[in-house]
């Protein structure tokens, strides 16, 4: 059956990094009490695969980890290295058990009802999990009709790397999120044109975030998988901040929108009244989905397609929690999904048969 401990961490992002501090501050030993199983190389969770031209001040809304302060640092460097080199200090400061690098690939029920969590290498038997995973590892590619006959290249943001790839090419950006517009008004300075097209038409917000629009987005997010139902992209809630670089592109031009083709054809995209725009690179920003697929054996989706929470606790499985999903995907978010998740995970397992792996 593998290793035993009371509780497997799975990713050492932000959310997952959050609940091993909680763990560990609640008493829980590193091994017997706690392991937190990383697929990355090295630190830095979904931040050391952003593209090296995304510096830190482009970047909105990085807050401090519990108990250790982000800091200053220099805005111009990019946000991967900054925010890797952040985490791997986290690490190290609080002696983390991170083990790296190990890919979960399924967490199923055992006959002693623990939790079994697999990798190709070993595994785990746990009387609780909180999965951390994400998304970065699950781009979503949309399909439209003549996708597979396109001459160019196609790529996601996931796959982005900088603008110079793209130096005088005509280029379609698809997406309406954040990661869409700063790719774009990076493209623009060096493509021979760009369009932008998108679902929806994007809502620019000119006002101040504040701790009550804030907390209205949370309760709309956390309606939904508290129903069942995916959650949503932040974006879709809160529209896309109107910066000072953003407002000098929609001067320009370059954040014209257009809705989405028809249909995609060798040279290009057409749209239904038979308007085609030339293209030798289509970007994909079209989002990412949770990284949930290793919880398949324990049938958690609701009929909705999403997984039915209660705050980070899964209703059909009072074992798991999933923290960085819905209303606890981002930095502030993940510290509060911790703390609660393994408050919750505490009490459940001090009402269980078996002891604790604290320390004395």
């Amino acid at each position: 059956m593998g290793k035993q401990t009371d509780v497997v961490v799975i990713g050492a992002g932000q959310a997952g990094l959050s609940a091993a501090y909680f763990l560990r501050r609640a008493g829980f030993r590193n091994g017997t009490g706690f392991v937190v199983l990383d697929h990355g190389e090295r630190p830095g969770g979904a931040w050391q695969y952003r593209w090296p031209s995304l510096e830190l001040g482009k970047v909105h809304g990085i807050h401090d980890l519990p108990g250790l302060s982000f800091g200053t640092p220099d805005s111009r460097r990019p946000a991967s290295e900054v925010v890797s080199e952040y985490f791997a200090r986290y690490e190290r400061v609080f002696d983390l058990p991170v083990r790296r690098p190990v890919d979960v690939v399924s967490v199923s029920d055992t006959e002693g009802g623990a939790l079994l969590v697999e990798s190709p290498a070993e595994s785990w038997t746990a009387r609780a999990v909180i999965n951390a995973t994400g998304t970065w590892d699950r781009p979503f590619w949309p399909r439209y009709p003549g996708q597979e006959t396109f001459a160019g290249r196609q790529l996601h943001t996931a796959d982005y790397r900088g603008a110079e790839e793209f130096r005088g090419r005509h280029v379609v950006v698809v997406g309406g999120g954040a990661s869409a517009v700063q790719a774009l008004l990076e493209i623009a300075e060096v493509a021979a044109d760009t369009t932008w097209v998108t679902r929806r038409p994007p809502v620019f917000r000119d006002e101040e975030f504040t701790p009550e629009y804030g907390r209205a987005v949370v309760a709309e997010v956390d309606r939904r998988v508290r129903e069942g139902l995916p959650p949503e992209s932040v974006v879709s809630v809160t529209g896309l901040m109107l910066t000072p670089e953003v407002r000098r592109a929609r001067e320009r031009g370059i954040l014209d929108r257009r809705p989405m083709f028809d249909r995609i054809e060798p040279g290009g995209v057409v749209w239904s009244d038979g308007t085609r725009r030339r293209a030798d690179m289509i970007l994909w920003a079209t989002g990412f989905r949770a990284a949930l697929d290793h919880l398949a054996p324990l049938h958690l989706r609701a009929p909705g397609g999403g997984i039915r929470m209660n705050g980070t606790r899964v209703v059909a499985d009072p074992r798991l929690h999933l923290v960085g999903y819905g209303p606890s995907a981002s930095t502030i978010g993940a510290t509060r999904a911790g703390r609660a998740a393994v408050r919750e995970i505490r009490q459940f397992l001090e009402t269980s048969s078996a002891g604790l792996g604290l320390t004395a």
